[in-house]
Protein backbone atom coordinates (compact mmCIF):
# COMPACT_ATOMS: atom_id res chain seq x y z
CA UNK A 1 0.00 0.00 0.00
CA UNK A 2 2.86 2.36 0.88
CA UNK A 3 4.53 1.64 -2.48
CA UNK A 4 1.32 2.45 -4.34
CA UNK A 5 0.93 5.67 -2.36
CA UNK A 6 4.55 6.66 -3.06
CA UNK A 7 4.18 5.94 -6.75
CA UNK A 8 0.95 7.93 -6.88
CA UNK A 9 2.47 10.96 -5.13
CA UNK A 10 5.50 10.82 -7.44
CA UNK A 11 3.25 10.68 -10.50
CA UNK A 12 1.22 13.66 -9.32
CA UNK A 13 4.46 15.56 -8.69
CA UNK A 14 5.59 14.88 -12.25
CA UNK A 15 2.20 15.99 -13.59
CA UNK A 16 2.42 19.24 -11.64
CA UNK A 17 5.96 19.88 -12.92
CA UNK A 18 4.81 19.33 -16.50
CA UNK A 19 1.80 21.60 -15.99
CA UNK A 20 3.95 24.30 -14.43
CA UNK A 21 6.58 24.18 -17.15
CA UNK A 22 3.91 24.29 -19.83
CA UNK A 23 2.58 27.45 -18.23
CA UNK A 24 5.65 29.46 -17.35
CA UNK A 25 8.10 28.47 -20.10
CA UNK A 26 6.33 30.24 -22.99
CA UNK A 27 5.16 33.14 -20.82
CA UNK A 28 8.48 33.82 -19.10
CA UNK A 29 10.52 33.61 -22.29
CA UNK A 30 8.19 35.95 -24.19
CA UNK A 31 8.08 38.33 -21.22
CA UNK A 32 11.88 38.41 -21.02
CA UNK A 33 12.24 39.21 -24.72
CA UNK A 34 9.72 42.07 -24.40
CA UNK A 35 12.02 43.82 -21.92
CA UNK A 36 14.58 44.54 -24.65
CA UNK A 37 12.74 47.06 -26.79
CA UNK A 38 9.58 48.18 -28.49
CA UNK A 39 7.93 46.21 -31.27
CA UNK A 40 5.46 47.01 -33.95
CA UNK A 41 2.13 45.29 -33.66
CA UNK A 42 2.79 43.44 -36.91
CA UNK A 43 5.73 41.04 -37.31
CA UNK A 44 7.69 43.11 -39.81
CA UNK A 45 11.00 44.03 -38.19
CA UNK A 46 13.88 44.74 -40.55
CA UNK A 47 16.88 42.38 -40.54
CA UNK A 48 19.13 45.24 -39.49
CA UNK A 49 16.87 46.43 -36.68
CA UNK A 50 18.90 46.77 -33.43
CA UNK A 51 15.91 45.47 -31.47
CA UNK A 52 15.92 42.30 -33.57
CA UNK A 53 19.63 41.78 -32.91
CA UNK A 54 19.12 42.20 -29.17
CA UNK A 55 16.32 39.63 -29.17
CA UNK A 56 18.52 37.20 -31.10
CA UNK A 57 21.17 37.52 -28.40
CA UNK A 58 18.52 37.15 -25.71
CA UNK A 59 17.28 33.80 -27.05
CA UNK A 60 20.84 32.63 -27.50
CA UNK A 61 21.92 33.36 -23.93
CA UNK A 62 18.58 32.18 -22.58
CA UNK A 63 19.35 28.74 -24.01
CA UNK A 64 22.90 29.01 -22.67
CA UNK A 65 21.50 29.52 -19.17
CA UNK A 66 19.10 26.59 -19.59
CA UNK A 67 22.01 24.35 -20.59
CA UNK A 68 24.08 25.49 -17.59
CA UNK A 69 21.20 24.56 -15.29
CA UNK A 70 20.82 21.23 -17.05
CA UNK A 71 24.53 20.48 -16.58
CA UNK A 72 24.26 21.24 -12.87
CA UNK A 73 21.27 18.93 -12.67
CA UNK A 74 22.96 15.93 -14.28
CA UNK A 75 26.23 16.42 -12.40
CA UNK A 76 25.96 18.01 -8.93
CA UNK A 77 22.33 17.13 -8.24
CA UNK A 78 22.74 13.52 -9.35
CA UNK A 79 25.73 13.20 -7.04
CA UNK A 80 23.78 14.64 -4.10
CA UNK A 81 20.85 12.29 -4.78
CA UNK A 82 23.10 9.24 -4.93
CA UNK A 83 25.20 10.07 -1.87
CA UNK A 84 23.02 12.19 0.45
CA UNK A 85 19.56 10.93 -0.45
CA UNK A 86 16.66 11.76 -2.73
CA UNK A 87 14.93 13.89 -0.11
CA UNK A 88 17.74 16.46 -0.11
CA UNK A 89 18.08 16.06 -3.87
CA UNK A 90 14.47 17.15 -4.36
CA UNK A 91 14.54 19.79 -1.60
CA UNK A 92 17.37 21.82 -3.14
CA UNK A 93 15.61 22.40 -6.48
CA UNK A 94 12.39 23.21 -4.62
CA UNK A 95 14.17 25.85 -2.50
CA UNK A 96 15.87 27.22 -5.62
CA UNK A 97 12.48 27.60 -7.36
CA UNK A 98 11.01 29.43 -4.35
CA UNK A 99 14.04 31.76 -4.32
CA UNK A 100 13.69 32.43 -8.05
CA UNK A 101 10.00 33.32 -7.62
CA UNK A 102 10.94 35.72 -4.82
CA UNK A 103 13.60 37.36 -7.01
CA UNK A 104 11.11 37.65 -9.87
CA UNK A 105 8.56 39.38 -7.63
CA UNK A 106 11.19 41.72 -6.20
CA UNK A 107 11.91 43.07 -9.66
CA UNK A 108 8.23 43.57 -10.44
CA UNK A 109 8.37 47.36 -10.44
CA UNK A 110 11.27 47.46 -12.88
CA UNK A 111 9.69 45.38 -15.64
CA UNK A 112 8.53 46.89 -18.91
CA UNK A 113 4.88 46.20 -19.66
CA UNK A 114 3.03 46.66 -22.89
CA UNK A 115 0.33 49.31 -22.89
CA UNK A 116 -3.13 47.85 -22.43
CA UNK A 117 -5.35 47.83 -25.49
CA UNK A 118 -9.08 47.54 -25.98
CA UNK A 119 -9.39 43.80 -26.16
CA UNK A 120 -12.65 41.98 -25.80
CA UNK A 121 -11.00 38.77 -24.61
CA UNK A 122 -12.24 36.74 -27.56
CA UNK A 123 -9.22 36.93 -29.84
CA UNK A 124 -8.85 33.17 -30.19
CA UNK A 125 -12.56 32.72 -30.81
CA UNK A 126 -12.48 35.45 -33.46
CA UNK A 127 -9.55 33.79 -35.21
CA UNK A 128 -11.35 30.44 -35.29
CA UNK A 129 -14.48 32.09 -36.68
CA UNK A 130 -12.38 33.93 -39.26
CA UNK A 131 -10.75 30.70 -40.42
CA UNK A 132 -14.14 28.98 -40.65
CA UNK A 133 -15.53 31.88 -42.67
CA UNK A 134 -12.57 31.80 -45.06
CA UNK A 135 -12.83 28.04 -45.59
CA UNK A 136 -16.58 28.29 -46.07
CA UNK A 137 -16.11 31.05 -48.62
CA UNK A 138 -13.54 29.00 -50.56
CA UNK A 139 -15.93 26.05 -50.72
CA UNK A 140 -19.09 27.94 -51.55
CA UNK A 141 -17.83 30.99 -53.42
CA UNK A 142 -19.22 29.71 -56.71
CA UNK A 143 -22.68 29.15 -55.30
CA UNK A 144 -23.16 31.92 -52.79
CA UNK A 145 -22.73 35.69 -52.95
CA UNK A 146 -19.85 37.16 -51.00
CA UNK A 147 -21.01 38.78 -47.78
CA UNK A 148 -19.53 41.85 -46.12
CA UNK A 149 -17.27 39.78 -43.87
CA UNK A 150 -15.69 38.05 -46.84
CA UNK A 151 -15.29 41.38 -48.63
CA UNK A 152 -13.12 42.52 -45.72
CA UNK A 153 -11.12 39.31 -46.00
CA UNK A 154 -10.58 39.83 -49.73
CA UNK A 155 -9.40 43.38 -49.12
CA UNK A 156 -6.88 42.10 -46.59
CA UNK A 157 -5.62 39.53 -49.07
CA UNK A 158 -4.75 42.33 -51.47
CA UNK A 159 -2.42 43.89 -48.89
CA UNK A 160 1.03 42.52 -48.22
CA UNK A 161 1.21 40.42 -45.08
CA UNK A 162 4.39 42.13 -44.01
CA UNK A 163 4.56 45.57 -45.56
CA UNK A 164 7.76 47.53 -45.19
CA UNK A 165 5.99 50.82 -45.74
CA UNK A 166 5.61 52.64 -42.41
CA UNK A 167 2.40 54.25 -43.64
CA UNK A 168 0.93 50.81 -44.26
CA UNK A 169 1.49 50.02 -40.61
CA UNK A 170 -0.19 53.16 -39.36
CA UNK A 171 -2.83 52.29 -36.85
CA UNK A 172 -1.17 49.02 -35.86
CA UNK A 173 1.68 50.27 -33.68
CA UNK A 174 2.19 50.27 -29.99
CA UNK A 175 0.13 53.38 -29.48
CA UNK A 176 -2.87 52.15 -31.44
CA UNK A 177 -6.03 51.04 -29.71
CA UNK A 178 -7.06 49.00 -32.71
CA UNK A 179 -6.53 45.28 -32.75
CA UNK A 180 -5.35 43.27 -35.73
CA UNK A 181 -8.16 41.90 -37.83
CA UNK A 182 -8.82 38.24 -36.87
CA UNK A 183 -8.22 36.98 -40.43
CA UNK A 184 -4.86 38.70 -40.61
CA UNK A 185 -3.88 37.32 -37.19
CA UNK A 186 -5.00 33.85 -38.27
CA UNK A 187 -2.90 34.05 -41.41
CA UNK A 188 0.15 35.07 -39.38
CA UNK A 189 -0.21 31.95 -37.24
CA UNK A 190 -1.21 29.54 -40.00
CA UNK A 191 1.79 30.39 -42.15
CA UNK A 192 3.99 29.07 -39.29
CA UNK A 193 2.45 25.59 -39.37
CA UNK A 194 4.44 24.31 -42.39
CA UNK A 195 7.68 25.24 -40.63
CA UNK A 196 6.35 23.62 -37.44
CA UNK A 197 5.72 20.36 -39.32
CA UNK A 198 9.12 20.41 -41.04
CA UNK A 199 10.86 20.73 -37.67
CA UNK A 200 9.22 17.60 -36.22
CA UNK A 201 11.96 15.29 -37.56
CA UNK A 202 14.57 17.46 -35.85
CA UNK A 203 12.58 16.98 -32.63
CA UNK A 204 12.59 13.21 -33.21
CA UNK A 205 16.39 13.25 -33.50
CA UNK A 206 16.42 15.39 -30.36
CA UNK A 207 15.05 12.33 -28.47
CA UNK A 208 17.82 9.91 -29.49
CA UNK A 209 20.60 10.78 -26.97
CA UNK A 210 18.39 9.82 -24.00
CA UNK A 211 17.20 6.60 -25.64
CA UNK A 212 19.08 4.70 -28.34
CA UNK A 213 22.40 6.53 -28.00
CA UNK A 214 22.45 5.42 -24.36
CA UNK A 215 21.46 1.86 -25.30
CA UNK A 216 24.20 1.90 -27.92
CA UNK A 217 26.76 2.91 -25.29
CA UNK A 218 25.75 0.05 -22.97
CA UNK A 219 27.03 -2.45 -25.54
CA UNK A 220 30.44 -0.77 -25.90
CA UNK A 221 33.61 -0.78 -23.83
CA UNK A 222 33.17 1.77 -21.04
CA UNK A 223 36.22 1.13 -18.89
CA UNK A 224 38.59 3.84 -17.75
CA UNK A 225 41.49 2.06 -16.11
CA UNK A 226 40.79 -1.29 -14.49
CA UNK A 227 37.84 -0.62 -12.23
CA UNK A 228 35.88 2.50 -13.26
CA UNK A 229 33.13 2.26 -15.89
CA UNK A 230 31.52 5.30 -17.50
CA UNK A 231 27.72 5.33 -17.12
CA UNK A 232 26.31 5.30 -20.67
CA UNK A 233 23.92 8.14 -19.84
CA UNK A 234 26.85 10.33 -18.75
CA UNK A 235 27.71 11.03 -22.37
CA UNK A 236 24.51 13.05 -22.66
CA UNK A 237 26.34 15.79 -20.79
CA UNK A 238 28.61 16.10 -23.86
CA UNK A 239 25.73 17.86 -25.64
CA UNK A 240 25.31 20.37 -22.83
CA UNK A 241 29.05 20.91 -22.42
CA UNK A 242 29.50 21.48 -26.15
CA UNK A 243 26.71 24.08 -26.11
CA UNK A 244 28.20 25.89 -23.11
CA UNK A 245 31.70 25.94 -24.63
CA UNK A 246 30.75 26.77 -28.22
CA UNK A 247 27.87 29.19 -27.65
CA UNK A 248 30.19 32.16 -26.88
CA UNK A 249 32.21 31.33 -30.03
CA UNK A 250 29.07 31.76 -32.13
CA UNK A 251 29.12 35.54 -31.59
CA UNK A 252 32.88 36.07 -31.31
CA UNK A 253 34.07 33.88 -34.20
CA UNK A 254 31.31 32.50 -36.41
CA UNK A 255 29.16 35.63 -36.90
CA UNK A 256 32.06 38.02 -37.73
CA UNK A 257 33.35 35.52 -40.30
CA UNK A 258 29.97 34.95 -41.92
CA UNK A 259 29.15 38.68 -41.81
CA UNK A 260 32.03 39.32 -44.22
CA UNK A 261 30.58 36.82 -46.68
CA UNK A 262 26.88 37.67 -46.42
CA UNK A 263 27.13 41.46 -45.86
CA UNK A 264 24.36 41.00 -43.28
CA UNK A 265 24.78 42.66 -39.87
CA UNK A 266 23.30 39.57 -38.22
CA UNK A 267 25.60 37.29 -40.22
CA UNK A 268 22.84 34.87 -41.16
CA UNK A 269 19.08 35.08 -41.03
CA UNK A 270 16.99 33.10 -38.57
CA UNK A 271 15.83 30.72 -41.31
CA UNK A 272 19.40 30.07 -42.38
CA UNK A 273 20.34 29.43 -38.77
CA UNK A 274 17.58 26.84 -38.42
CA UNK A 275 18.58 25.20 -41.70
CA UNK A 276 22.24 24.89 -40.68
CA UNK A 277 21.23 23.16 -37.45
CA UNK A 278 18.95 20.75 -39.32
CA UNK A 279 21.81 19.91 -41.69
CA UNK A 280 24.16 19.21 -38.77
CA UNK A 281 21.57 16.92 -37.18
CA UNK A 282 21.44 14.91 -40.43
CA UNK A 283 25.24 14.57 -40.38
CA UNK A 284 25.06 13.46 -36.73
CA UNK A 285 22.65 10.65 -37.61
CA UNK A 286 24.85 9.54 -40.52
CA UNK A 287 27.83 9.32 -38.17
CA UNK A 288 25.71 7.45 -35.60
CA UNK A 289 24.71 4.92 -38.28
CA UNK A 290 28.33 4.38 -39.35
CA UNK A 291 29.51 3.93 -35.75
CA UNK A 292 26.72 1.46 -35.02
CA UNK A 293 27.52 -0.46 -38.20
CA UNK A 294 31.16 -0.73 -37.08
CA UNK A 295 30.07 -1.95 -33.65
CA UNK A 296 27.93 -4.67 -35.23
CA UNK A 297 30.84 -5.80 -37.40
CA UNK A 298 33.07 -6.15 -34.34
CA UNK A 299 30.25 -8.01 -32.56
CA UNK A 300 29.99 -10.50 -35.41
CA UNK A 301 33.74 -11.06 -35.28
CA UNK A 302 33.45 -11.82 -31.57
CA UNK A 303 30.75 -14.42 -32.32
CA UNK A 304 33.09 -16.14 -34.77
CA UNK A 305 35.72 -16.38 -32.03
CA UNK A 306 33.03 -17.59 -29.57
CA UNK A 307 33.46 -14.65 -27.23
CA UNK A 308 30.59 -14.22 -24.76
CA UNK A 309 31.31 -10.69 -23.57
CA UNK A 310 28.23 -8.46 -23.20
CA UNK A 311 30.11 -5.46 -24.61
CA UNK A 312 32.30 -5.23 -27.67
CA UNK A 313 35.93 -4.00 -27.55
CA UNK A 314 34.91 -0.70 -29.12
CA UNK A 315 35.31 2.40 -26.97
CA UNK A 316 32.20 4.35 -25.98
CA UNK A 317 34.11 7.55 -26.77
CA UNK A 318 33.47 6.85 -30.47
CA UNK A 319 29.94 8.11 -29.72
CA UNK A 320 31.22 11.57 -28.79
CA UNK A 321 31.15 13.01 -32.37
CA UNK A 322 27.42 12.40 -32.74
CA UNK A 323 26.72 13.89 -29.30
CA UNK A 324 28.84 16.98 -30.00
CA UNK A 325 27.32 17.50 -33.44
CA UNK A 326 23.83 17.40 -31.94
CA UNK A 327 24.97 19.99 -29.38
CA UNK A 328 26.20 22.27 -32.16
CA UNK A 329 22.97 21.76 -34.10
CA UNK A 330 21.04 22.86 -31.01
CA UNK A 331 22.98 26.15 -30.96
CA UNK A 332 21.69 26.86 -34.43
CA UNK A 333 18.24 25.29 -34.68
CA UNK A 334 16.83 25.51 -31.14
CA UNK A 335 17.83 29.15 -30.68
CA UNK A 336 16.66 29.94 -34.22
CA UNK A 337 13.30 28.27 -33.54
CA UNK A 338 12.78 30.39 -30.45
CA UNK A 339 13.45 33.62 -32.32
CA UNK A 340 11.42 32.58 -35.36
CA UNK A 341 8.23 31.59 -33.54
CA UNK A 342 8.51 34.66 -31.29
CA UNK A 343 9.06 37.13 -34.13
CA UNK A 344 6.54 35.84 -36.65
CA UNK A 345 3.39 36.48 -34.60
CA UNK A 346 1.70 39.72 -33.47
CA UNK A 347 2.89 41.23 -30.20
CA UNK A 348 -0.17 40.10 -28.26
CA UNK A 349 0.38 36.50 -29.43
CA UNK A 350 4.06 36.18 -28.51
CA UNK A 351 3.33 33.65 -25.76
CA UNK A 352 1.44 31.58 -28.32
CA UNK A 353 4.48 31.73 -30.59
CA UNK A 354 6.79 30.41 -27.88
CA UNK A 355 4.20 27.73 -27.05
CA UNK A 356 4.34 26.62 -30.71
CA UNK A 357 8.12 26.28 -30.36
CA UNK A 358 7.90 24.12 -27.24
CA UNK A 359 5.11 22.03 -28.75
CA UNK A 360 7.47 20.94 -31.55
CA UNK A 361 9.49 18.90 -29.05
CA UNK A 362 6.41 17.60 -27.24
CA UNK A 363 4.80 16.35 -30.44
CA UNK A 364 8.20 15.17 -31.66
CA UNK A 365 8.50 12.94 -28.61
CA UNK A 366 5.14 11.30 -29.37
CA UNK A 367 6.09 11.00 -33.05
CA UNK A 368 9.33 9.27 -32.08
CA UNK A 369 7.43 6.72 -29.99
CA UNK A 370 4.97 6.17 -32.85
CA UNK A 371 7.75 5.61 -35.39
CA UNK A 372 9.48 3.11 -33.09
CA UNK A 373 6.25 1.19 -32.56
CA UNK A 374 5.46 1.06 -36.29
CA UNK A 375 8.98 0.11 -37.34
CA UNK A 376 9.22 -2.54 -34.63
CA UNK A 377 5.89 -4.00 -35.74
CA UNK A 378 6.81 -4.19 -39.43
CA UNK A 379 10.39 -5.43 -38.89
CA UNK A 380 9.56 -8.11 -36.31
CA UNK A 381 6.24 -9.36 -37.69
CA UNK A 382 7.90 -11.69 -40.19
CA UNK A 383 8.81 -14.11 -37.45
CA UNK A 384 12.28 -14.70 -38.85
CA UNK A 385 13.93 -11.55 -37.49
CA UNK A 386 14.19 -9.88 -34.11
CA UNK A 387 13.44 -6.49 -35.60
CA UNK A 388 15.48 -3.33 -35.55
CA UNK A 389 14.98 -2.80 -31.81
CA UNK A 390 15.83 -6.21 -30.40
CA UNK A 391 16.83 -6.35 -26.72
CA UNK A 392 19.95 -8.19 -27.86
CA UNK A 393 22.13 -5.40 -29.19
CA UNK A 394 24.05 -7.91 -31.33
CA UNK A 395 20.81 -8.63 -33.20
CA UNK A 396 19.34 -5.11 -33.25
CA UNK A 397 19.73 -2.91 -36.30
CA UNK A 398 19.89 0.58 -34.89
CA UNK A 399 22.10 1.51 -37.82
CA UNK A 400 19.14 1.09 -40.16
CA UNK A 401 16.96 3.22 -37.87
CA UNK A 402 19.62 5.94 -37.85
CA UNK A 403 19.75 5.85 -41.65
CA UNK A 404 15.97 6.15 -41.70
CA UNK A 405 16.10 9.22 -39.45
CA UNK A 406 18.91 10.74 -41.52
CA UNK A 407 16.93 10.27 -44.75
CA UNK A 408 13.69 11.58 -43.23
CA UNK A 409 15.47 14.61 -41.80
CA UNK A 410 17.21 15.27 -45.13
CA UNK A 411 13.81 15.29 -46.84
CA UNK A 412 12.50 17.70 -44.19
CA UNK A 413 15.55 19.92 -44.70
CA UNK A 414 15.07 19.96 -48.48
CA UNK A 415 11.40 20.82 -48.05
CA UNK A 416 12.35 23.52 -45.56
CA UNK A 417 14.81 25.11 -48.00
CA UNK A 418 12.25 25.10 -50.81
CA UNK A 419 9.56 26.56 -48.55
CA UNK A 420 11.87 29.33 -47.33
CA UNK A 421 12.21 30.62 -50.87
CA UNK A 422 8.49 31.41 -50.83
CA UNK A 423 8.21 32.51 -47.22
CA UNK A 424 7.97 36.25 -46.59
CA UNK A 425 9.78 36.36 -43.28
CA UNK A 426 10.84 39.21 -41.09
CA UNK A 427 14.12 37.44 -40.35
Amino acid sequence: MNKISSASSLSWSLYMISLGQGGYNPSLQAFGAEQLGDDDELPCTNDNDPSSNKKSLFFQWWYFGVCCGSLLGVSIMSYIQDTLGWGLGFAIPAIAMVASIAMFLCGNRFYTRKQERNIDGKSFEEIVQAVKATVSKMINRRNKPINDYNVVELELQENALCSRDPEALQGFGEDSDESIHPIRAAKMVLHLLPVWVMLLMFAVIFQQPATFFTKQGMAMRRNIGTSFKIPPAALQSAITVSIIILMPLYDTCFIPLVRVLTKNKKGITVMQRIGIGMFLSVIAMVIAALIERKRLEISKEMVLFESKSESVPFSIFWLLPQYILLGISDIFTVVGMQEFFYSEVPVRMRTTGIALYTSVFGVGSFLSALLISLIDYFTSSRGLENGWFSDDMNEARLDKYYWFLALSSAISLLTFVIYCRFLKSRT
